[in-house]
């Protein structure tokens, strides 16, 4: 997808997103046979319902048809939620993950990897958990975000919901 295409779309969807709460996460263009598709992906705070993303979607819809933004040929419409392994690229991503567990790939002199429980996110960077190895207890650890080369949520199986938690 052109930059320019990107901007345009971004400039048409982004109000829509936004009347719905949500953040605009990611648009992608591209071709699959002779039709293209453009998926959208949306977040909140609270996580995103898939009536939301239905609704979100008809009104995407709706504003596509009134307008060129995607040519004249045929095109598929996605409109979803991030999944559970999409990488951590934005402040607000990480606020999100808070009470996470994610794995950072390091970048200069820290290279290497580390796994961590996300407990705090200011602007400069992480207050982390690393947790203890074969019986030791956890240790805290601060990472500036430009320490951080790529960062991706965990998925655990065993994690309290933080519902079950507060019982």
């Amino acid at each position: 997808m052109s930059t320019t295409q990107s901007e345009r779309l971004r400039g048409l969807l982004e109000p829509l997103v936004s009347a719905q709460q949500l953040d605009l996460e990611e648009i992608e263009v591209t071709r699959a046979g002779r039709r293209g598709v453009l998926r959208i992906v949306v977040d909140s705070d609270e996580g995103v319902e898939l009536d939301a993303c239905a609704e979100l979607s008809r009104s995407i819809s709706q504003k596509l048809d009134e307008t060129d933004a995607m040519g004249e040929g045929e095109y598929v419409l996605e409109v979803s939620s991030p999944g559970a392994d999409r990488p951590l690229t934005e402040h607000r991503q990480y606020v999100r993950a808070t009470g996470r567990l994610a794995r950072f790939h390091l970048s200069g002199d820290g290279s290497g990897e580390l796994v961590a429980r996300i407990l705090a996110v200011d602007e400069d960077g992480l207050d982390l958990e690393v947790p203890g190895v074969k019986g030791r207890k956890p240790t805290a650890r601060r990472l500036a975000f430009d320490e951080i080369a790529r960062a991706r949520v965990e998925i655990e199986f065993n994690r309290k919901d933080k519902k079950e938690e507060e019982a």
